[in-house]
């Protein structure tokens, strides 16, 4: 494809004057200019509509990178955004007309693409993938779950540290004083799927979808999840690589604005509670060639073919080193653990949900097939996890890496003889930047990775999320060990 400014030609070819109409016709006054952090953390700033001019999306607009978490140092903080006139949605939850435009970064010396822009590696990965031969495209569809809260308090000084969240929805409140009580609040693991008045967000979510359906988003389904207190999913159509990474921050910004406004608040934090299910983010991916679907054949396990063998092969090779951009905070450890439906163990399977990697059988119309991983969780930079496992699943077509034999049984009722042998996801952060620092050299193919951000990500992980929980005592360390 051809690049202008280390940018797809198709992506510049989206047309500002149809970001510019859009504009017009939906009366909008202000554009915000929106970008993502190495980490996934959505970021803006925004300009009057009277700013929006073609220079926007050729020029770009500067910014302090600074300021923005794993991007530059203070002597070199001069960085450009330039819009993508493609992305262009009008906000359907902001009081005042906006506009949303999603960016990508330059460095303003180099007039390039700035190599810690996790949009840039997304967009690389992409391209690498036709370079390879292999596919012309990847499809992705995350099912990222959250919660719905109606309180959330928390603190962590140098001699407090607590949480509290609550639902009215919430297990624990079926005993509570509420004048009246009216019951109907799901037992812990019995979210799914009970009608209202027990699935009291119904409303909510159908709200939701409205509300994703005008910005734009394909929505398939929305469903009460398994745990109490509010656990939600809601499933969009599959997209390509960035464009469903774009899609996926929109979607998040959506949840949590519809839930301020509900006077509620949205998580999308992997293990908010104990004892109950935690929100994963299963990934369903699939390759495409000249219209074919290359995972599907007739013949072959679960109607995949030798290709998605491999595919999944390259997954659970690599899961180790993944797990750190697909699962990459302290908290997404307390979720990967058995006996909640989590996905711990590094083998495939068809309908399995305790295998990492299931084939889903709901059809068996050759478009339909796909392998879906279901190790990542919603707090993964979707763009770097997106490229991540593209990756691996691209070194495991191209070096023929066997993923053994399905297993298709209740993997936590395996004998302790057979469960040994059965290998399993980090148990930890820094298991899996452990795994990240040594097995990496697959993300670097075709430079979609580079090292900088690969030694940045494993650098900050370490000091701003496993040092900052190791280093501090436990609430419960003190019920454990106070009375030693």
């Amino acid at each position: 494809m051809a690049m202008v400014g280390d940018r797809p030609a198709s992506d510049v070819a989206a047309s500002p004057a149809r970001a510019m109409d859009v504009a017009k016709s939906h009366g909008v006054q202000i554009v915000d200019l929106r970008f993502t952090d190495l980490f996934g953390m959505w970021q803006h700033f925004s300009i009057p509509v009277k700013e929006l001019k073609p220079d926007l999306f050729e020029e770009g607009i500067g910014f302090d990178g600074s300021s923005i978490r794993g991007f530059q140092h203070i002597h070199e903080s001069d960085m450009l955004l330039v819009a993508d006139a493609g992305t262009a949605v009008v906000d359907p939850l902001s009081r005042v007309p906006t506009m949303l435009l999603t960016c990508d970064v330059y460095d303003p010396i180099k007039r390039a693409r700035y190599t810690r822009d996790p949009r840039y590696v997304a967009q690389k990965a992409e391209e690498h993938l036709k370079a390879s031969g292999i596919a012309t495209i990847s499809y992705f569809g995350p099912e990222a779950e959250f919660f719905v809260f109606d309180d959330v308090r928390y603190d962590q000084t140098a001699n407090t540290s607590y949480y509290f969240v609550d639902s009215s929805e919430g297990a624990w409140n079926s005993g509570r004083e509420e004048k009246p009580n009216l019951g109907f609040k799901p037992r812990h693991k019995e979210g799914y799927f009970p009608v209202p008045p027990s699935d009291s967000l119904q409303d909510f979510r159908s709200e939701l979808v409205l509300k994703m359906q005008e910005a734009g988003i394909e929505v398939e389904v929305h469903h009460h999840e398994v745990a109490t207190a509010g656990q939600c999913e809601i499933d969009m159509r599959y997209k390509t690589l960035t464009k469903m990474a774009d899609q996926m921050q929109l979607y998040k910004y959506l949840v949590k604005m519809l839930a301020r406004s509900h006077f509620k608040t949205a998580t999308f934090m992997p293990k908010p509670l104990f004892g109950d299910n935690g929100s994963g983010m299963h990934t369903h991916q699939s390759l495409w060639k000249d219209g074919r679907n290359l995972f599907y054949d007739a013949d072959g396990y679960a109607n995949l073919s030798q290709t998605a063998l491999w595919y999944i092969g390259g997954l659970l090779k690599h899961s180790p080193a993944l797990l750190a951009i697909c699962a990459p905070t302290t908290n997404s450890y307390r979720r990967l653990v058995p006996g909640y439906e989590a996905p711990v163990n590094l083998v495939y399977s068809k309908r399995n949900r305790s295998a990492a990697v299931r084939i889903p059988m709901y059809s068996s119309n050759p478009k339909a097939v796909r392998i879906e991983y279901r190790p990542p969780d919603p707090t993964a930079n979707l763009y770097l996890a997106h490229a991540a496992m593209l990756m691996a699943g691209l070194d495991g077509i191209k070096n023929k890496i066997d993923p053994g034999e399905p297993m298709d049984v209740d993997l936590y009722e395996l004998p302790p003889s057979k469960a040994a042998k059965v290998k399993q996801v980090p148990g930890s952060l820094g298991e899996a930047l452990d795994a990240l620092a040594r097995d990496h050299k697959f993300l670097l193919e075709g430079g979609v990775f580079t090292e900088d951000l690969i030694e940045t990500w494993i650098e900050t992980k370490r000091k701003k999320d496993v040092d900052y929980i190791r280093l501090r005592p436990h609430p419960a360390e003190f019920y454990l060990y106070y009375d030693a």
